[in-house]
């Protein structure tokens, strides 16, 4: 099994979310969307294959339907299909980097520039120097003119997780840059009349939902926390239960329940899945 989390640019118009999310098919687990970043989260997962062609439907559904030079959110972007990565879960990690090889040679092949992220270099460094210092690996040399470009990675397992604190967005985004680190990334948004922090967890095993909590409880207030997309359940057993309703979280967002409900109503009888039917809040995530 792998997962591919696919972030696109649009997290306002729920019909126009379900109908992208409708592309994948029965990989879809999860949609977590948001207005104020313009922004949702797409959690794909099954056999690498199914994955790999559900994620690139999915996401040249996005580059029919979306217009980049038309968006306007909080969150940084470079294109409608904005971040691709695909996650080494039970299998080797080569898995998840011919997937993410083979999404972005097609994809490229589509006119939509693509950038390569995993061993090679970080989201953030593609970030800053894409079409000026570093060329893109696959696709035209341009961005596109509505799709702009797209980021697609490799790489293990990590917890998306959002915090709205009682601070300042300047004071946000000093204790943003205070946490930051190799198992850290973190930004601060302005959330409407709130301050957001959001965190990719990126060793989460090691700094997961309950110790990053924790460590932000010590510089602000925590009016509330969320986490963007799934969780696997082995970082959610680490977690005490009687603080799961406190971190936001559930034995229902982890990947394996979400996987054994599609079993369930994917037998005889049983209704059809849709998680995307009713879009929530999500953020950073690559």
């Amino acid at each position: 099994m792998i997962e591919a989390v696919v972030n696109v640019s649009e997290g306002r118009d729920a019909a126009l979310v379900r109908t992208i999310g409708e592309a994948a098919g029965t990989t879809l687990l999860d949609v977590h969307s948001d207005e104020h970043h313009h922004r949702s989260v797409f959690t794909l997962a099954g056999g690498a294959q199914l994955v790999e062609r559900a994620a690139l439907e999915l996401a040249r559904r996005a580059v029919e339907l979306l217009d980049i030079s038309e968006h306007a959110g909080v969150h940084p972007r470079l294109g409608v299909a904005d971040v691709v990565p695909f996650v080494a879960w039970d299998e080797e990690f080569e898995v998840a980097v011919a997937a993410r090889d083979r999404f972005a040679e097609a994809f490229g092949r589509d006119g939509v520039p693509c950038f390569l992220y995993g061993p090679e270099r970080p989201p953030p460094e593609i970030r800053r120097d894409a079409f000026i210092v570093l060329p893109p690996d696959t696709g035209p040399p341009e961005p596109h003119p509505t799709a702009g470009a797209t980021c697609v990675g490799a790489r293990p397992v990590l917890v998306a997780y959002n915090l709205v604190v009682q601070v300042p967005l300047e004071e946000a985004r000093k204790i943003a840059a205070t946490l930051r680190g190799p198992q850290v990334r973190s930004l601060a948004f302005p959330l409407g009349s709130e301050t957001q922090i959001s965190f990719n967890l990126i060793d989460p095993l090691n700094i997961g939902p309950a110790e990053i909590y924790d460590l932000v409880a010590r510089l602000a207030r925590i009016d509330r926390a969320e986490l963007v997309g799934l969780i696997p359940e082995r970082v959610l057993a680490d977690i005490p239960r009687q603080r799961l309703a406190e971190l936001g979280l559930s034995p229902e967002v982890t990947v394996e329940a979400r996987l054994a409900r599609l079993a369930r109503l994917a037998t005889p009888g049983s209704a059809s899945p849709s998680p995307s039917a009713s879009p929530e809040r999500g953020r950073l995530r690559s």
